[in-house]
């Protein structure tokens, strides 16, 4: 649990009144979810998960999902969110966690993200760099 005065530092203020975003990110089985689940639970706050196996329905064994106790007492988005059949990459997340996000911070001045994904935590957090077209002749030749 964070000290009182820790809390208070993460609160938005009158001279800076922006919301935050708070990561916790590692790999896996260093007690992310629990730290996660706990802040949370501390903050009146819900939870982005970064993590890129998490978001598949169909794959929960070695992907350390949240327990459904765990998401039963604090709001986790992107678990379960997904199937494998779907064509879904980091660019389709940052949209997708971009929209999430302003929606939570219109409830919430805190919301806490966690994966042990960085390439997703970097998408939410700095977004994606823009890639060029591919030429159709570009695939067709390669």
């Amino acid at each position: 649990m964070l000290p009182p005065e820790i809390i208070a530092q993460l609160a938005p203020t009158a001279a800076d009144p922006r919301p935050v975003l708070l990561a916790v990110a590692g790999p896996t089985a260093v007690g992310k979810t629990a730290l996660t689940v706990a802040l949370a639970q501390q903050l009146a706050t819900e939870i982005i998960s970064t993590d890129s196996r998490q978001f598949f329905r169909e794959m929960s064994i070695g992907t350390a999902k949240p327990t459904p106790d765990e998401m039963q007492d604090v709001p986790h988005h992107f678990v379960d969110s997904h199937s494998i059949t779907e064509n879904y990459n980091a660019g389709r997340f940052a949209a997708e966690a971009e929209v999430q996000l302003a929606e939570l911070f219109q409830r919430h001045a805190v919301v806490v993200a966690t994966g042990g994904s960085g390439l997703y935590l970097q998408a939410l957090t700095d977004g994606l760099d823009d890639l060029p077209t591919v030429p159709p002749v570009a695939t067709t030749t390669a």
